[in-house]
């Protein structure tokens, strides 16, 4: 089962626009990047990643996720994971995949499977791309931090494998309240519109300082913490409590979806 799906999603247009997104906006950033040279910011406290995108092909990498990550990712996790049952519904077909001998649990987890798995790929194209972008433009040197310290090539390479994992966990809430939405609905906008509207709400509310603690629940707050790899001394805790605030999001947005398809009246 988890296999029809996997040629279902591979063999449309659609997911190679996705992923192409994921690879091409990498190389393209990487490229201005060429073409205008360093940026004249001086080091310092308000300096970021992007600021020191030039220095190395890893260094671009880092620039990639910490901006095109957090922009792009999220809408390519609403479309894949809204569209997933929706999208069957919106095409009358839904009824008919059931009437294959399968649990409805099963193909649920079919679906999700594919989602989880074409989220991780995304994510993955995006430190590839802007890696091998970027030793092309910009060789295979140590990596500058915004602090002032350098990490390795290889040390710097293995924390961009770790912190593109992380950005995909973090991407968890999304995919599973855009998955839930598109269980209960019949037109995949929605589904896709709610996961993508929790990120905005999210990011609105993480910007008020007067929310206080409650910044420390929203889903997209620790989406930045895996640039602590890459601090000094290293840290990995406020990754660990994203890894963690993920969890609940999952838990009870899946449960959810299970229970409602469960009992969802599908006559086509």
């Amino acid at each position: 089962m988890i296999g029809v799906e996997f040629s279902k999603q591979i063999l449309r247009l659609r997911t190679y626009v996705l992923l192409g997104l994921m690879a091409g906006l990498p190389a393209l950033l990487t490229i201005v990047f060429k073409i205008q040279g360093a940026p004249a910011h001086p080091r310092g406290p308000g300096q970021g990643f992007v600021d020191l995108a030039t220095n190395s092909g890893a260094n671009m990498a880092l620039a990639s996720l910490g901006h095109a990550g957090p922009m792009v990712l999220p809408i390519v996790v609403a479309i894949l994971a809204g569209s997933a049952i929706a999208e069957e519904a919106n095409w009358r077909t839904l009824g008919y995949l059931l009437l294959r001998p399968i649990s409805r649990g099963r193909f649920l987890l079919s679906k999700l499977t594919v989602v989880v798995a074409l989220v991780l790929v995304a994510a993955l194209l995006i430190s590839a791309a802007s890696v091998i972008a970027g030793l092309v433009a910009f060789g295979w040197r140590p990596v500058e931090t915004p602090a002032g310290t350098t990490v390795s090539a290889e040390a710097a390479l293995l924390r961009v494998v770790v912190a593109t994992l992380y950005l995909a966990w973090g991407m968890a809430a999304v995919a599973s309240v855009s998955f839930f939405v598109s269980v209960t609905a019949n037109a995949p906008l929605s589904a896709v519109a709610s996961g993508f509207g929790l990120v905005i709400v999210s990011q609105l509310l993480d910007s008020f300082s007067a929310m206080g603690g409650i910044r420390n629940l929203l889903p997209t707050h620790y989406w930045r913490a895996w640039e602590d790899l890459f601090a000094s001394p290293l840290s990995i805790d406020d990754m660990v409590r994203g890894i963690v605030l993920q969890a609940p999001y999952v838990v009870v947005f899946l449960a959810l979806s299970w229970w409602w398809f469960r009992r969802k009246d599908i006559l086509t």
